[in-house]
């Protein structure tokens, strides 16, 4: 196991993983965020460097820490050889086995791999899988010209905000998740819609993985087309940005699959996983 200290290092291995698009999308929008004032306080474990063949990004062992918070203790991982994944993951320290924790990547071999060496630790496992999706970067944005008056109008999402997010997110109603979210507006960009109150009604923001999230219409607002605009607004801003406008999007959320087919995203070959593990003294 090797730390990627070095700056020298870190911008070597953002461009290396450029390389293994889209199946290091995950990993590559983390080390990122990491170059760019590393906001979540992360770093880069590999098994070897620079002829890697395992990569896993955690928080930084002296980073204050919340043992049920999964949501910001969130490792994300790139293989070419998923066997040395499996050997990252058993080795002694790579991994913090006592607290909630999720692990989240673009490939197949991930879900088998994680769960194994989690059921021999006798730690629960819960595992999302969805489809995952690219923006074009040519997309073009609809007609905003009925937002440019005082209302409703095109903006970003303040901390103020963050409980309504918190209250409507599937993943969310929790002190947890609700610090989280603060962090993510706090940190990265997001776009949204308010209302002649100043109210969002609509918005997306981006992740710690550099992943737009939370894309969500209140549902007196639908069928207006903010939710278009918001993720083409949004993806457009990663974009300016260098970044790569990655989603995820869940197989039964036809609304979501279908304006992802209207804007023209691409839907990639490769799925995202997400597993949330929890340790025996913090089930049930």
């Amino acid at each position: 196991m090797l730390v990627l200290n070095c700056s020298i290092k870190l911008l070597t291995l953002e461009k290396m993983l450029k390389s293994h698009f889209p199946e290091s999308l995950k990993v590559y929008g983390a080390v990122m965020n990491m170059n760019r004032g590393n906001p979540f306080q992360k770093e880069v474990v590999v098994d070897s460097w620079p002829d890697f063949k395992a990569v896993i990004t955690r928080r930084q062992k002296e980073a204050e820490t919340d043992n049920l918070d999964h949501y910001t203790n969130a490792y994300a991982v790139f293989y070419k050889d998923f066997r040395a994944y499996q050997r990252l993951l058993e080795e002694h320290d790579v991994i913090n086995w006592d607290q909630v924790f999720q692990i989240q990547g673009l490939q197949s071999e991930l879900c088998d791999v994680s769960n194994a060496v989690a059921n021999s630790k006798q730690l629960g496992v819960k595992l999302t899988s969805f489809k995952a999706v690219q923006f074009s970067p040519h997309s073009a944005l609809p007609d905003t010209n009925a937002l440019k008056a005082s209302s409703p109008r095109l903006t970003y999402l303040n901390v103020a905000d963050a409980d309504l997010l918190n209250r409507t997110w599937s993943r969310g109603g929790n002190e947890q998740c609700l610090r989280y979210i603060v962090k993510l507006i706090s940190c990265f960009p997001s776009v949204c819609v308010r209302d002649d109150k100043g109210n969002p009604v609509s918005w997306s923001l981006t992740d710690q993985f550099a992943t737009m999230c939370h894309g969500y219409t209140l549902p007196e607002h639908r069928r207006k087309g903010y939710s278009q605009l918001v993720a083409l607004t949004l993806a457009r801003k990663l974009q300016s940005r260098g970044f790569p406008c990655q989603g995820n999007v869940l197989d039964d959320n036809t609304a979501s699959i279908s304006l992802l087919k209207n804007v023209r995203a691409e839907f990639l070959p490769c799925r995202f996983h997400r597993l949330i593990l929890t340790p025996a003294a913090f089930s049930g």
